[in-house]
Order: structure tokens, then sequence, then C-alpha cells
């Protein structure tokens, strides 16, 4: 039900394909055989963002395919003391299954029946469109940096996220602080920039968040 992609970035074209069909297709295909994948289904993926030998570029398209992009800093001491405790000892707790297949049909559920007013749906693709066009919202200063506004997987993926992000929250219904939370992770690794940012340093958070500053809030 998880795949985990260790270092994406290390793994040929060919296997980049292949991955593409089972996050789209879920299912895989061997030859002229296609392999149906048990659902619930999902791709979790790292990638290394420091070395620059032997790794691959990823695809826009590729990319655009996970709803969600996360930045990991480091741990707290705290954290990577007891990760040094564990590793040294072999102290491990037992994994224990925490959900059912039936538990996560009820969650998903429970999400789907989280409340969006019509204006809220309204605001979320008023920051997608203006990441494609900036000029529209007084947002001069940056579309000079954007090559690429978020495509329109974004604003379905956003959809989704912000009802589970109000739901995690204890509400059931969404509000423009839920969308503030995610909006980064939604977007940054569908924004493409020019060179100019890159060579001024520009971020795709940094674009994010100047359109969740200007973009009026209902």
């Amino acid at each position: 039900n998880l795949l985990l992609a260790d270092e994406i970035n290390r793994s040929p074209a060919k296997v980049q394909s292949a991955l593409l069909e089972v996050m789209q297709e879920k299912q895989v295909t061997l030859g002229d055989t296609t392999f149906k994948l048990d659902l619930p289904f999902f791709v979790m993926a790292t990638q290394n963002p420091v070395e620059q030998e032997g790794v691959y570029q990823l695809p826009e398209a590729q990319l655009d395919r996970f709803m969600l992009k996360l930045v990991v800093d480091y741990n707290t001491k705290e954290q990577e003391l007891e990760i040094a405790r564990r590793i040294s000892s072999g102290n491990f707790e037992k994994i224990n299954s925490v959900i059912t297949h039936e538990d996560l049909a009820e969650l998903k559920k429970a999400v789907k029946a989280v409340h969006v007013d019509p204006q809220v749906e309204e605001y979320m693709i008023e920051l997608v469109n203006a990441t494609r066009n900036p000029n529209e919202y007084g947002l001069d200063e940056i579309k000079d940096y954007i090559q690429f506004g978020a495509s329109p997987r974004v604003s379905i993926d956003m959809f989704k996220a912000v009802k589970a992000m109000a739901f995690m929250r204890g509400k059931d219904f969404v509000t423009p602080v839920d969308i503030a939370y995610i909006a980064k992770e939604l977007m940054r690794h569908r924004i493409v920039l020019t060179y100019e940012a890159e060579a001024e340093g520009i971020t795709t958070d940094e674009i994010i968040q100047k359109v969740l500053e200007t973009v009026a809030i209902p």
C-alpha cells in the first residue's frame, strides 16, 4: 500500500517513467502483462538536495504527480540524541498496525464530508491563478521570476488537501488559515522559476508567500 522511493533523483529515466505509470494509473506493466495494485496505494519519495553527482533531473510531469513536497530540516538535538541511542543499542520498539483498511475508508468519508464554502473554493482558484497571471493581482514584482505557474493538478489536490488539513485540526469546515498552512507544500514543486529568479536566489516559497500576502482573503 505504501511505496517509498528513496533518493528518487538517482533513478534513471526508465525507472522514473515506470513510477509515473504506477502513480497515475495504480498499475504496473511488465512486458505484455499489466498488474493492478491493491488500494489504497500511495508513494512517498525522498530527494537528496545536496549532491549533484550521479543524479537525474526530475521532469515536471513527475513532480506534478506528488500532492505535497515537504522540506525536512535537521533534527533537534533531543531528536538526534534519541536516534543515535536507538541505533547504537539496537533498541527499537516493535512496529504494530495502528489502523485497518476499514478505519481508513471511514476516515476518507469523514474528510470528504468537510464543508468548503464557495467563496473559499474561489479563493483557492485565485491563489493558483495568481502564480500564472501575477499581473492581474498587482504582483508585477514577481512576474519576471515565474516561467510556469502552478498546474491545474494543484487546484484539484488543494481541494482535497485543505479538507484533510481542517479535519486533522478538529474542524468540519475549511478556512483560509487551513489553506495558508499547506499552500507551500502543495505548490513549491509545481512552480517553475526563471533563470533570473535562480540567479537572484529567489525561491518558490518566497513566490507563494507573496501570493498569500497579496490575494484578497474572503
